[in-house]
């Protein structure tokens, strides 16, 4: 097997397992907001979601255009990490996020790595680190 060809496995084995950790997160986090198990949400019940009075949809639609900073940053500035329903909509936030293609992503300056960043940042800011430390071991 070829250097090349090894090193490509390994970036394919190192994506696949941050889309594990992430999936994971997202349920445990869903989960524990919701006080129930998480399967699917499914978007009708997304559209309920919101951010400081803007719609979950209104944030994907901002990431659809490739404006994933700028929906990054409005999100993180309007959180208000007591409230359940915003916490929910922050980590559906970067669920969609997670779903978009590699290339996509790159082309618009974002990461795999920086969508997990998000999570566990969220995590931690509503008060869900034990989730985070369950997830890691």
């Amino acid at each position: 097997m070829t250097e090349q060809r090894e090193n490509d496995m390994n970036f394919e084995d190192e994506k696949d397992y941050i889309m594990r950790i992430i999936k994971e997160l997202v349920s445990v986090l869903i989960s524990l907001i919701l006080g129930k198990k998480y399967v699917a949400v499914e978007p009708e019940i997304q559209n309920k979601y919101e951010v400081s009075g803007k719609k979950l949809g209104e944030y994907y639609a901002l990431i659809d255009r490739g404006e994933i900073d700028a929906a990054e940053n409005r999100l993180l500035e309007k959180i208000d990490y007591t409230s359940k329903e915003e916490v929910a909509a922050a980590v559906l936030f970067y669920r969609y996020l997670s779903e978009k293609e590699e290339s996509f992503l790159k082309d618009h300056d974002f990461s795999k790595e920086e969508v997990l960043d998000g999570l566990h940042r969220i995590a931690r800011n509503a008060g869900y680190s034990e989730a985070l430390e369950l997830i890691q071991q």
